[in-house]
């Protein structure tokens, strides 16, 4: 690691100018007002030598894709390797511009993490104004020199696998998918499970919902249940919200982001796991030899370890045939071989999709 850079040891002299400021943020409604410390990890130097990386998140923790990266930014907390502070539920474009150029000047931090999506057009005018500080944002756009890295959750892979399970599940024949918006970073994963559907059984029907935000649980909740009403045995949750309506259907159903099946464990039969170390390992670099306008997109790809499906669980009701749980595996073997590439689709799905057309 290089020499503690100025930025790295000025921000710990503003860190109380920085508390108020982040508190008077709060009084606008633009985050949660909570400015957490996720702790340096130990080391001898009780973290003062470490490189201090920012999460600003658009949605709270709780939401899968962010509580992804924030807990990968924890673990490199937890090994020593940066400094971690936070702040989420920044919601919208004003508040995620006020909030991150505030914690820039305020802290001066040596790296800041988080989702653009929704404020593409604010994150890259704050990166813009700190070149000298990497900006890593989850994003639909491009890299931006000479700062603003770009990463995004290619899941693909899993969510193929996931699809596999499912059709092989489904009694029905019926399947459902509630997903955030149509949009290419969403698309490609729900139609690769449709693809995994077809593997296993090409008569099965997958019924597509979006509830146009990232975070409402209360809707995805609404919508899975329309689905089951509509025949939907088995449901792939892409948003919060959709395992509370398997569990009341006693039903199974596929998780998001993280292995969820503490949720539910009768109902959830594996989940789609992003591992963001990888990324966040690259952004680290970053924050301590200079910044780079990259796209980081690779690191989540399975085969570099970026993603994975969650152990497949057998005792959720109805069980899992050993004949269907080693297909999948069979598969996964493939994709880690190179043997089989996953298709990449973009497009936006159907509401109801006959797999057999696909």
């Amino acid at each position: 690691m290089r020499t503690p850079s100025a930025r790295t040891r000025t921000h710990r002299l503003l860190a109380g100018v920085a508390a108020v400021t982040l508190t008077l943020l709060a009084a606008c409604g633009g985050t949660t007002g909570e400015e957490t410390s996720g702790g340096s990890g130990g080391g001898d130097g009780g973290g003062e030598d470490l490189p201090l990386v920012y999460g600003v998140f658009a949605t709270p923790l709780e939401e899968p894709w962010d509580g992804a990266i924030h807990t990968a930014l924890q673990s490199a907390a937890d090994d020593g390797t940066i400094e971690y502070k936070h702040v989420d539920n920044v919601n919208t474009a004003d508040a995620m511009e006020r909030t991150l150029r505030n914690i820039a000047s305020s802290e001066e931090p040596d790296a800041i993490m988080g989702d653009a999506f929704a404020a593409e057009e604010a994150v890259r005018k704050v990166a813009a104004e700190f070149p000298d500080i990497p900006f890593a944002f989850g994003s639909g756009e491009k890299p931006v020199e000479p700062n603003m890295s770009v990463f995004d959750n290619w899941l693909q892979d899993p969510a193929y696998l996931a699809g596999m399970l499912a059709g092989g599940l489904t009694k029905s024949n019926t399947i459902g998918v509630v997903g955030a918006m149509p949009i290419p970073e969403v698309n490609r994963i729900v139609n690769a499970f449709v693809q995994g559907v077809k593997e296993t059984n090409p008569k099965a029907t997958v019924k597509v919902s979006f509830i146009n935000t990232f975070f409402d649980p209360a809707a995805a909740k609404q919508a899975a249940n329309a689905q089951v009403a509509a025949g939907a045995d088995v449901l792939f949750a892409e948003r919060d919200g959709v395992i509370a309506a398997a569990q009341e259907a006693d039903i199974p159903v596929i998780g998001m982001m993280v292995d969820q099946q503490e949720e539910a464990p009768k109902n959830v039969v594996t989940s789609l796991i992003w591992h963001m170390r990888p990324t966040v390992d690259a952004v680290v670099e970053q924050a301590t030899s200079g910044p780079e306008a990259v796209d980081l997109g690779e690191y989540s790809f399975m085969k570099d370890g970026g993603s994975e499906l969650a152990p497949i669980n057998t005792d959720v009701v109805g069980g899992v045939p050993d004949d269907l749980k080693k297909k999948v595996e069979d598969k996964q073997a493939e994709i880690m071989d190179g043997s089989f590439t996953t298709p990449v689709d973009e497009s936006a799905p159907a509401g109801s999709i006959d797999v057999s057309k696909k």
